[in-house]
């Protein structure tokens, strides 16, 4: 199960991460998103358990709790969109 948490703290790495789910049962990945240019968290991460209830149990217990003073979200990831080459829609029309 694929798992989606938001709102995390720029401090919260990725062992930290692991740890927070940890308690739910066995973690295979555990990982904060950084900005490729600055290397800091864009605060968001992304966890795996293999087992489904124990990841169903993460989520209902640690979705709205308080992780260095802030509240995340943590909820089922949604797939990935494949993104376009193409130009962003502001610049596909234009004339000039």
């Amino acid at each position: 199960m694929n798992i989606y948490v938001s709102n995390l703290s720029f401090n919260v790495q990725d062992e930290d991460l692991r740890e927070f789910f940890a308690e739910y049962g066995e973690v295979s990945s555990a990982k904060v998103i950084t900005d490729k240019f600055t290397n800091r968290s864009r605060g968001f991460g992304f966890v795996e358990m293999p087992d489904e209830e124990a990841g169903q149990k993460a989520i209902a217990e640690l979705d709205g709790g308080l992780v260095e003073g802030r509240a995340i979200k943590v909820m089922v990831a949604k797939p990935r969109e494949e993104r376009s080459n193409s130009k962003p829609s502001f610049a596909r029309n234009n004339r000039w």
